[in-house]
This record gives C-alpha cells, sequence and structure tokens, in this order.
C-alpha cells in the first residue's frame, strides 16, 4: 500500500473511530466504572471478566470500552453484529474458543454490538456458551436490557451502565483530536477557539462521536487563508453540528422517561410544561400515534369525571393524527394537550374499576343474584325484579351487586364542582328508601330537569 493509498483509507474513516483510546488509561469519563476501586476495573485488571452488558447512550463509549477490556486482559476479541448473527454463529465462536483455549491458552471475548436487536431464539442460543464460561459475552445497548433483553441470559451477565459524557471530558476529546498528527487533526493548522470548544461539547448531548464528527467536519470544509491556518468559527460548528442533539431514543429510557415526564406534567395542571413534553417527542420523531393514545389514556385516568368532554377530545385529536398526518397534526395534539392539562382532574373512575378489579381477582367471580340474570333459573328463588321506570324518578330500591358485596361503594366523587353534583344524587339515592326516594323524585321533578351530573 503506498501513501496516498493510505491517505485514502484514513479520509474513509470518521475521526471517532481514528481517535478510539488506545488503553484504560485514555479512556474519558465513566469514573464509575473505570475508578481504580471500581468492580469493573478490578476485574479488568485481575483477568476475572465475567460475561458482560454495557448499557447507555450513543458516543459514551461502549465499543470502545470492550476493545480496550479484551487487549488488557489479552484476550482474543471477536465482534459480531447482531443484525447479522445467528445461531451458527455463536457456534461457530464457542468452538474456536475451546480450541483456542486448549491449545493457545488463550480465553476469548466476543462482543455483539446492539445486543438488543437479537431475537428472543438467538438470545436463548447465546445461554448455554455464557452459562458455560466458553467465552465471555459483552453486549452493548442503547437501550433498557430490562425490557430488550431475555431475563435468563441478563441474569448471567453483569450490567454496567455508562453516563453520558461530561462537556469537560468531551474536550479532552476534542483537544487531543486537534493535537493528534497521526490520526487527527494535528497536521492541519487549526486554530479553534476555547468557547467555540465548549459551546461544540455543550450541545453534543454527551455524544463524544457526534462532538468529534461534527468538529471535522467543521475543520474539512473551512479552507485555509493565506497563512495556511483553517480559523474555525462558531457558525461552522453550528452547521455541522446543526443542532443539539436530542438524546431520544423510540424504544429506550429517554421514550418512556419524555412520555412519563408529559403525563405528569398533564395531571399536574401545567400546559407549558406538557408542551414543551409533547415538542421533544414529535421532534425526535416519536410516533404521534402513540402521543395520541397516552392522551386518550390521560382523559379518562386524569381528568375524568371532573370534565368528561376532555375524553371527546383526546379522541378527536386521535382521529386528526390520522386524517392529517404529521407536521399539521401537532396542532390538535397541541389542543388536547392544553385541555387535558388545563382541566379539572379526577380520577375516581380509575379509583373505581382498579378496587372493583382487585376485588374481582381476590374472590373470584361472584354469582349474579337471580333477579339481575337473563331470564329464571330453575330450581333457585328467583327474586322479582323491579323495572326502575315503572316508579317515580326513575330509581327504585333493589341491590344490583352480588349479596357478599352488599354495600360496597367503588365510586367515589372527587371535589370539584360537576363530580359534587354527582356526589348530592348519589347521596339521595343511596340514603333513602323507595318511599322517601319517590317523594324526593316528585319534588324534584317540580322544579329541576336536570339530570345527576349536568
Amino acid at each position: 500500500m503506498d501513501l496516498f493509498e493510505q491517505a485514502s483509507d484514513r479520509a474513509a474513516v470518521p475521526l471517532a473511530a481514528r481517535i478510539r483510546p488506545r488503553t484504560l488509561e485514555q479512556m474519558v469519563g465513566q469514573p464509575h466504572l473505570l475508578g481504580p476501586d471500581s468492580v469493573l476495573r478490578r476485574a479488568i485488571e485481575t483477568d476475572t471478566l465475567p460475561s458482560l452488558v454495557l448499557q447507555g447512550p450513543a458516543g459514551t463509549g461502549k465499543t470502545t470500552l470492550a476493545r480496550l477490556i479484551a487487549a488488557r486482559t489479552k484476550r482474543h476479541f471477536e465482534s459480531l453484529p447482531a443484525v447479522s448473527a445467528g445461531v451458527a454463529d455463536f457456534r461457530r465462536a464457542a468452538e474456536e474458543a475451546q480450541q483456542r483455549l486448549k491449545l493457545h491458552d488463550q480465553r476469548t471475548v466476543v462482543f455483539i454490538d446492539e445486543i438488543h436487536r437479537l431475537s428472543k431464539t438467538q438470545q436463548d442460543a447465546l445461554l448455554p456458551h455464557v452459562e458455560e464460561g466458553i467465552f465471555a459475552l459483552v453486549g452493548s445497548t442503547t437501550e433498557n436490557p430490562y425490557f430488550t433483553i431475555t431475563s435468563p441470559l441478563l441474569s448471567r451477565c453483569q450490567l454496567f451502565v455508562l453516563e453520558p459524557l461530561a462537556p469537560e471530558d468531551i474536550i479532552v476529546l476534542l483537544s487531543r483530536a486537534l493535537a493528534d498528527s497521526e490520526q487527527g487533526l494535528g497536521e492541519m493548522a487549526v486554530d479553534v477557539s476555547t468557547p467555540i470548544l465548549e459551546h461544540l461539547a455543550q450541545n453534543a448531548g454527551g455524544d463524544a462521536r457526534a462532538a468529534l464528527n461534527a468538529l471535522e467536519m467543521a475543520v474539512l470544509t473551512t479552507a485555509p487563508d493565506e497563512a495556511g491556518i483553517r480559523r474555525i468559527s462558531l457558525a461552522a460548528v453550528e452547521e455541522a453540528l446543526q443542532r443539539p442533539v436530542l438524546k431520544y431514543d423510540r424504544a429506550g429510557d429517554e421514550h418512556y422517561d419524555t412520555i412519563s415526564a408529559f403525563i405528569k406534567s398533564i395531571r399536574g395542571s401545567d400546559p407549558d410544561a406538557a408542551i414543551y413534553w409533547l415538542a421533544k417527542m414529535l421532534e425526535a420523531g416519536e410516533d404521534p400515534r402513540f402521543v395520541a393514545r397516552r392522551l386518550i389514556i390521560a382523559a379518562a385516568e386524569d381528568v375524568g369525571l371532573a370534565d368528561p368532554t376532555a375524553l371527546r377530545v383526546a379522541i378527536a385529536a386521535a382521529d386528526a393524527v390520522e386524517y392529517v398526518g404529521m407536521p399539521e397534526a401537532q396542532i390538535p395534539l397541541a389542543m388536547a394537550t392544553i385541555h387535558l392539562a388545563v382541566a379539572p382532574k379526577s380520577n375516581s373512575a380509575y379509583l373505581a374499576i382498579a378496587q372493583a378489579c382487585q376485588d374481582v381477582r381476590r374472590e373470584g367471580s361472584a354469582k349474579v343474584p337471580g333477579h339481575l340474570a337473563g331470564g329464571p333459573r330453575p330450581g333457585e328463588n328467583n327474586q322479582e325484579y323491579l323495572y326502575p321506570h315503572d316508579h317515580a324518578g326513575g330509581w327504585v330500591e333493589q341491590s344490583y351487586l352480588p349479596p357478599e358485596l352488599a354495600g360496597q361503594e367503588y365510586y367515589q366523587p372527587k371535589e370539584n364542582p360537576r363530580e359534587q353534583r354527582i356526589r348530592e344524587f348519589l347521596g339521595r339515592v343511596r340514603g333513602l328508601t323507595t318511599d322517601q326516594q319517590d317523594t324526593a323524585a316528585k319534588d324534584d321533578n317540580n322544579g329541576n330537569d336536570k339530570q345527576p351530573g349536568e
């Protein structure tokens, strides 16, 4: 290979890949994992490495750490891509690992990037090799492993969580890249001020790869001046980075955390916060149908009978998503979000069904009383069903619950204007005999035609 081929090959490799740390000491960040007294550092130093899963956001060093672990422990490193690896690949890796240990007394690390992409069958195929210690599995994932990795496989691995890199850590990497003449940008006479580096580090969202690749783009697209110096402007960096990196994964922790913040903001009657979290999800490419479904749930669970129109508004927003699509659908979603956030709140319906389901699970489904059944049952003492519409006010005293649950009150109206009216109605219904109710109904009909809750 001549010098031109070497230069061409180097240019094809992104800066972030070219300047990967070559030793554990060159790693930045993650002191909780790589500090001298940490469990993982001691396992690496003593070559007692277990199978492990590295979980964390993109650009935090998961792949680099896996390679450095193999290098420090002098184990053979084999990388299998999750998107294409299969059971046969795992079997081959295990056989070669056994031969390597037998012939060369060398153990093996099998690295699977994006291990969450493996199917359940593929993960199950790894189990015997991991359990028997044929090789040490190192899997990396940006997603929550408790949701994406099967329990049997995860229980056989140690889980280590990598945190987003702090801006000062990213500045160390950027400075290293600018000074490295062999693999970095040092031979290009780059002039970039500290405030610009700080801006880049601050807006990379803890992702070293994004910061390094943006720096490289800014350098390569900035022409040298008369002195041959590439003077990097803030505008060039912003254009290369395009915008702050949104740390959001539609199947990971950010997905669940953001929708949680969204719902809690609605429940807490904060329309400004709710709109912000809605904007974050939509800007990050979240499925608007998912947001619409959660709005429907919030309308029923958190607004409920305090404002039944909220459910209609949420369903209308969901329909609008289907009819209109993005980006225009963000407007009805915003309308529904604000409506729910400023509406009075009541979880009485949620509590009522939760308590009723708990009773059914605890005591089993009770038999329907004879007078409520679809017709007479032979051999049973069938009590007569009293038709409410035949009585004044459309109400008659009779039990609608199984005898063992008589008197149980699942629905408890909350303290809001609409449910206060419902409370008054139920108080009359639950507290009066049939004769008293007939009299009260006649009195009500003389002066008030409103239905309960109106």
